[in-house]
């Protein structure tokens, strides 16, 4: 489950970085890039913050070829994701809940402490989105007023209070990524914001 998990989330956020970077009338090589890093751009800076060299996806290339499948796929079907940002918004979701998951488990097989593996599964989750972002020119979902990595931090409470159940692993992970999507597509729907702070003179 973890690993298919794993595999789930990098096509996701390949696809996800391969549509912002259409949206942003790239040219294919443009679009292959924005789609790869957003894809293991999180994972990478994780791997490296807890001294996993060389990072997972150069170790394993399945990756690789899953990235250039969500690749292809996204170009081959762009004209049925007509409605670009419902679909943007969908597989960026599915990235999120997954790859939260992913640095948690990460911290934990380092035996970090429950609140670092948190901060991993966040960052995971987050800064391939943050990298997108960057380089397609937008300032990054997770620095405006939406909910984003607060989800993923929610994601990571629900998971370490469900493991005091000694619940099955495959069911823990089940839960905890339900739960960050359904909870990221809510927001999405009723339009959940945090209030942006204001400087006042």
């Amino acid at each position: 489950m973890f690993h298919l998990l794993d595999i789930i989330g990098t096509m996701a956020f390949a696809m996800s970085g391969a549509l912002t970077a259409m949206n942003k009338k790239l040219d294919p090589f443009g679009v292959f890039i924005i789609a790869f890093v957003t894809a293991v751009g999180g994972g990478t800076l994780r791997d490296v913050m807890i001294g996993r060299t060389p990072v997972g996806w150069m170790q394993d290339l399945t990756y690789v070829y899953v990235i250039i499948l969500g690749f292809i796929l996204t170009i081959l079907f762009r004209k049925r994701l007509d409605k670009l940002r419902t679909s943007l918004a969908l597989f960026d979701t599915i990235g999120l809940g997954v790859f939260t998951l992913i640095g948690i488990q990460k911290g934990i097989d380092y035996h970090l402490h429950p609140t670092i593996c948190i901060a991993l599964g966040t960052m995971t989750a987050c800064f391939g989105g943050v990298i997108r972002d960057i380089l397609c020119t937008e300032i990054p979902v997770i620095f405006r007023r939406e909910i984003y990595a607060t989800i993923c931090i929610l994601g990571g409470i629900v998971f370490f209070s469900l493991k005091k159940l000694n619940l099955n692993d495959d069911v823990l992970y089940l839960i905890t990524s339900l739960v960050i999507i359904t909870v990221r597509l809510m927001a999405v729907k009723y339009k959940w914001y945090l209030s942006p702070l204001e400087h006042k003179q």
